[in-house]
């Protein structure tokens, strides 16, 4: 019995041989399986990573693509208007894209390959192409980028202070993106490039200036707001809000002065102000309306100069006969002739392309422009609407100017002024607009010297520019309009009175701006 036993268990063991081999393998299997279901793994997300790597890197390759258009466009290109691209040659005014006048292809310039350019300058095609496209390096990759730009909208805007009017497009921009690797990644992005038209006296007063101080409310300094839409028999009505405050720089807001609206600033932060920390309010008040954070810096062009440029000697308003050529005496007051072309066109609106021949008073040939005039205690100087070109202008005493009928437009040169000098000071006397409507006696001035406004009887309405000048309003009345310069003082006890209805009616050319962004591959 034992040794059948023994048999029977000898024979089981021979059946189990090989058993181990066979397991060892299943598991050398399953082990390989999961290898390679690793490495295949690995290698997917290898592929994942580079494939996103790659897109990115088109994706912003494409994007260099819509910022070298848009920096043509915004820095190099010169829209149609002058004589080499005639605004004749397209059709815009009630298509959209624009057309050429002679066919129905958008205007497109193009740098990518296989696409033809669509405009009457070949010069601008040529510029383009050679600007909107170009190379990139990132890591071993060599990235490349061209663009497209197709003219959605043009339209003529009339520019405050500027004799032509200004030609405001809206761009369609692409760009393409491409990388050659193991993979071609390619990829496509659109954007709207646009610039925006804007209310050009959209404040009360606005500083150019971008420090600390540019704008200073102290004593009893006030603003507000009214229409002169609405102005009945000489009244307006005010409303304690909408006397809006801006400046690229720092507001310095004290004393009992109160802003009765909001202050825009690209700064940020309130307290002291210094260099090296331009804050966007100091001082001890804050505007009813907060801050308004400005996304960039308002842009205020120079007025253009007077043409013909006033002479720059002097002319004393006395009482008595003026003796001036463009000045006569009626009744004991002043009245200056604007100066006109030979059509009776003001110089202001004066086609350049016109003959330059002027009528002033009894001298057909003779332009009415004026040299630094002093408007001395008790003289009385009528306007009428149109342009007088003065080099400077200044009250002593009492003197005043009435507007009889607008606008008038005071384009100063300031030609030859002292550093020390003021190109425009009106605090020692009055302004009569008895329309309230502060359009109706424009000041214009681009130089650098003092502009000195003030707020006095109730009929001071007026709109002062003088972007690069030293600006101050003084005096405890009244003044109805709005004010820009580089900065701004008012430390007197007035009230600056908006004039909302300048939101409609003098624009100023805005920033331009990239939006509507899209992006595709391809």
């Amino acid at each position: 019995m034992m040794r059948m036993r023994r048999k029977q268990n000898m024979k089981n063991k021979r059946n189990e041989k090989g058993s181990a081999l066979i397991l060892t393998m299943i598991l050398l299997l399953v082990m390989s399986v999961m290898a390679a279901s690793m490495m295949f793994l690995a290698q997917s997300e290898t592929w994942a990573t580079m494939n996103y790597r790659m897109m990115s890197q088109t994706r912003y390759a494409a994007e260099t693509g819509i910022q070298a258009a848009a920096n043509y466009l915004m820095f190099t290109y010169v829209p149609p208007s002058t004589a080499t691209d005639p605004l004749t040659s397209y059709s815009y005014q009630t298509v959209s894209p624009v057309t050429l006048a002679s066919g129905t292809t958008p205007v497109l310039l193009t740098s990518i390959a296989g696409e033809t350019p669509v405009y009457s300058d070949s010069t601008v095609q040529s510029n383009f192409a050679n600007q909107a496209k170009g190379t990139l390096t990132a890591g071993n990759a060599t990235l490349n980028f061209t663009s497209d730009a197709k003219l959605v909208s043009m339209r003529q805007v009339k520019v405050f202070g500027k004799s032509q009017p200004a030609t405001v497009q809206t761009w369609l921009v692409k760009g393409r993106g491409n990388v050659v690797g193991v993979q071609n990644a390619q990829v496509e992005v659109s954007a709207i490039l646009e610039r925006l038209v804007t209310p050009m006296f959209a404040y009360a007063a606005f500083a150019n200036s971008s420090g600390c101080s540019a704008l200073v409310f102290g004593g009893g300094a006030k603003t507000n707001s009214y229409n002169s839409a609405q102005v009945v028999s000489g009244v307006a009505t005010f409303v304690a809000s909408g006397g809006n405050v801006g400046t690229n720089g720092n507001l310095n807001d004290f004393g009992n002065s109160v802003i009765n609206g909001s202050l825009s600033t690209p700064r940020t932060g309130t307290g002291t102000c210094t260099t090296g920390n331009v804050t966007a309010l100091s001082g001890s008040n804050v505007p009813t309306g907060g801050i308004i954070e400005l996304p960039q810096p308002i842009l205020y062009p120079t007025p253009d100069a007077p043409n013909p440029m006033p002479p720059t000697g002097t002319l004393q308003i006395n009482n008595g006969p003026c003796g001036y050529t463009g000045c006569n005496t009626v009744s004991g007051d002043y009245y200056l002739t604007p100066t006109l072309n030979k059509d009776g066109i003001t110089a202001f609106t004066t086609d350049p392309l016109l003959p330059t021949k002027y009528t002033c008073s009894s001298a057909p040939i003779t332009p009415c422009t004026y040299p630094n005039i002093t408007i001395n205690a008790g003289a009385v100087v009528h306007l009428t609407a149109g342009t007088y070109n003065i080099n400077s202008i200044k009250f002593n005493g009492n003197a005043s100017i009435v507007v009889d009928s607008g606008p008038v437009i005071l384009n100063i040169a300031g030609a030859g002024l002292s550093s020390s000098a003021t190109a425009v000071d009106l605090t020692g006397g009055s302004v009569t607009n008895s329309s309230l409507n502060p359009a109706n006696l424009q000041l214009l001035y681009g130089g650098t010297n003092a502009v000195k406004v003030a707020s006095g009887n109730a009929g001071a309405a007026m709109l002062a520019y003088a972007p690069n000048a030293v600006g101050s309003v003084t005096g405890s009345g009244d003044f109805y309009g709005s004010l820009i310069a580089n900065t701004i003082t008012d430390m007197g006890q007035g009230t600056i009175h908006y004039d909302s209805n300048l939101q409609v009616t003098m624009m100023n050319l805005g920033n331009w701006m990239l939006d509507s962004f899209t992006w595709s591959k391809f």
